[in-house]
């Protein structure tokens, strides 16, 4: 089952604006074209297609609803796409509905974040930080990532 499009306010005018989970490049504000955050879900079966396929670096929040620690960690993150909107793609992987995936990528511990560019995972974060922390995790992943 695909993921269906989002809708992000514009962080310039406040309009509404459907952002498919996929696509080339980066979302902007069909209003006043302002760079748009990429924030999204997906699951085993359109991965590829929203994750290894991205133009922009992707940063995988692999967590689950019944873990405390992922449900604190995500404001932070979702902050973060919003501050580095047009350079990161923010996905969440729920582990419970994608255990291949989780498999896969050799999930032991949750939250776990995985940044990806070009379809390769460039840096790896296992359990809760602070926002700045992870900002600063975030950052210096991006600064390395090939581009």
């Amino acid at each position: 089952m695909a993921a269906e499009p989002n809708v992000v306010q514009c962080p310039n005018c406040g309009k509404g604006n459907r952002v498919p989970p996929a696509a080339t490049g980066a979302p902007h504000c069909g209003n006043c074209g302002a760079t748009l955050p990429w924030l999204t879900e997906t699951g085993e079966a359109d991965f590829a297609t929203v994750v290894e396929k991205s133009s922009l670096p992707v940063l995988i929040d692999f967590w689950a609803p019944w873990c405390g620690p992922c449900r604190m960690v995500s404001p932070a993150l979702e902050q973060i796409a919003n501050e580095r909107a047009g350079r990161l793609k923010l996905v969440k992987v729920n582990t419970d509905d994608a255990p291949n995936l989780s498999q896969r990528f050799g999930i032991r511990g949750i939250p776990t974040l995985v940044l990806m560019a070009h379809g390769k995972e460039v840096g790896r974060s296992v359990g809760a930080q602070p926002a700045p922390a992870l900002r600063t995790w975030v950052d210096g992943q991006l600064a390395q990532a090939p581009g």
